[in-house]
């Protein structure tokens, strides 16, 4: 936007040095913010791993009791965590399952 501005802007009527200060200082913060939103992401990303390796060797059990045994690995993606026991059957890590 800025860049359409400048090469647009007309010479008889150039843009006011406050404004184009403002809209630099915008421009700043966004990227500020953006950055800073990468590294939450990134914390987060540390965090949710850290703590699945915090389960494995832990005992799951299902919510609903029917599935239950020793955690081997956790797979973490964006739509949660789901843990593999050791026999091979899986669980979704979600409300109710208790981990002991």
């Amino acid at each position: 936007m800025l860049v359409a501005q400048l090469q647009n802007q007309d010479p008889t009527d150039p843009t006011d040095p406050t404004q184009f200060i403002s809209q630099l200082a915008s421009f700043s913060s966004v990227e500020q913010l953006v950055n800073a939103n990468s590294r939450l992401d990134t914390l987060l990303t540390q965090t949710a791993i850290s703590q699945g390796a915090s389960l494995i060797g832990k005992t799951v059990t299902s919510a609903d009791g029917t599935i239950s045994g020793t955690i081997a690995s956790i797979e973490i993606s964006s739509s949660g965590s789901v843990a593999t026991l050791a026999d091979g059957s899986t669980i979704e890590l979600a409300s109710g399952v208790v981990i002991s």
